[in-house]
């Protein structure tokens, strides 16, 4: 694994210098992304002092995820969730006085972007650490540059296999895949105690879907029934008429798919669109209210299991919760939980850090590894419950769900409405 991971690196840093060299490299978000009515800016220059390596004003944490790309309507969402955290922790005091600022880059749908993205917060913003990026696939590729680097890394939403692994500075807040899908099948199954044969779809260019649905694959094994065909394709697909009609022929009584939200929705559209009257379960790709654009009306009855429920107890989940509903008039979601999620760890460790040792006296390179360590020692109640880290940094995490996507009679915009 090790030799594999060396080699893999040493094959992206060469391509990341040749993306560099021809201009790739990706200018800093400074504005909200298309369709966040948060309206707020973040001034990109970070007050790291260039002559002795310490900060000084507040502390930069970099933010990159997919605010373009088929991506988006995952990565807005992280954005939001980020933006809130900031808003809320500064309110607080930051950390012990000094205010964090969130840099924001985007990552947008693919591996160069995330490198390009990772690449500028290490190197031009000198964060301390980066939140990110929104896919697994843009993981394996960018986390090996901060772990060279040795720049603590946080991932909101990674959830395939192997994702702490890469290295000593990666850690997330997105449980994996192998805890969380399973619960949807085990609710479909509760709702239709006759569903025998089983159709699966799955994303063959993304890292995370490949991954999930391997899960699905086994649980659906697990639970003694019949998978009578598994279809691929492409995340930038919008015609899927072929898989969908191979499907529906073998009569199956239920559906799982595992993408992204655009062609995720699409594919239920066109499932629903030809006849199919089965049981739909989504994974965590589909887990975004911005799914409800795509398949409209027909999203109805999609089950989606969940890391995050808004009715979730506990002080910061309520005023994380008050503060979305307030700012989006509806319900957050569970990338935007995951996102503040994410930078609440770094708000209370830099706390702790700080009550150690000055975070404003220590040299960035110190800051960041002392930083990682703190982050693997803690835990924190944060909007998905309480949540720690293994020593290799994958999260420890309790509390999860599933949801149910409702759409009402009159044919108006639908919500996820969570199921016992």
């Amino acid at each position: 694994m090790n030799n594999a991971i060396a080699r893999t690196t040493a094959f992206l840093s060469t391509c990341a210098l040749l993306l560099t060299g021809c201009g790739g490299g990706t200018n800093t978000v400074t504005s909200s992304p298309n369709n966040s009515p948060n309206t707020t800016t973040n001034n990109t220059a970070t007050d790291t002092a260039a002559t002795t390596g310490t900060l000084s004003g507040a502390i930069p944490i970099g933010i990159a995820v997919a605010q373009t790309s088929n991506v988006a309507l995952l990565g807005q969402e992280q954005v939001a969730g980020a933006k809130l955290a900031e808003k809320y922790f500064n309110s607080k005091g930051g950390v012990n006085g000094t205010p964090i600022k969130l840099v924001f880059q985007d990552t947008s749908g693919d591996e160069a972007g995330a490198i390009n993205a990772f690449q500028t917060l290490i190197n031009k913003d000198k964060v301390i650490g980066i939140v990110g990026p929104t896919l697994s696939q843009q993981a394996f590729s960018a986390n090996p540059i901060a772990e060279r680097a040795k720049v603590p890394i946080l991932g909101p939403s990674n959830t395939a296999k192997n994702i702490p692994e890469i290295g000593d500075y990666v850690a997330r807040v997105s449980a994996p895949v192998s805890i969380v899908a399973p619960y949807s099948v085990k609710a479909a199954l509760k709702q239709n105690s006759q569903v025998k044969k089983v159709a699966v779809f799955y994303a063959q260019n993304d890292a995370f879907s490949k991954s999930e649905t391997e899960i699905f694959q086994q649980t659906v094994k697990d639970q003694g029934l019949e998978l009578v065909t598994v279809q691929k394709f492409q995340t930038s697909d919008t015609d899927f008429q072929s898989q969908a009609t191979n499907a529906i022929n073998l009569k199956p009584d239920l559906i799982i798919i595992s993408g992204l939200a655009a062609d995720g929705g699409n594919l239920i559209r066109q499932l629903r669109e030809l006849g199919y009257k089965g049981l739909i379960v989504g994974g965590n790709g589909l887990n975004t209210s911005n799914i409800l654009t795509v398949c409209n009306a027909l999203c109805d009855g999609v089950l989606i299991a969940q890391a995050y429920s808004p009715q979730h107890p506990g002080e910061i989940n309520t005023a994380f919760r008050k503060a979305y509903t307030d700012e989006y008039k509806k319900e957050p979601p569970q990338f935007s939980a995951q996102a503040f999620a994410a930078v609440q760890v770094y708000v209370e460790a830099l706390q702790a850090l700080d009550n150690k040792s000055k975070v404003n006296k220590l040299q960035l390179p110190e800051l960041r590894t002392q930083l990682n360590k703190q982050i693997l020692a803690g835990t924190y109640n944060t909007p998905l419950g309480e949540i720690g880290f293994t020593p290799i940094g994958e999260v420890v995490q309790k509390d999860f769900y599933v949801a149910q996507i409702k759409i009402p009679k009159d044919g108006s915009q639908g919500k996820f409405t969570f199921i016992k």
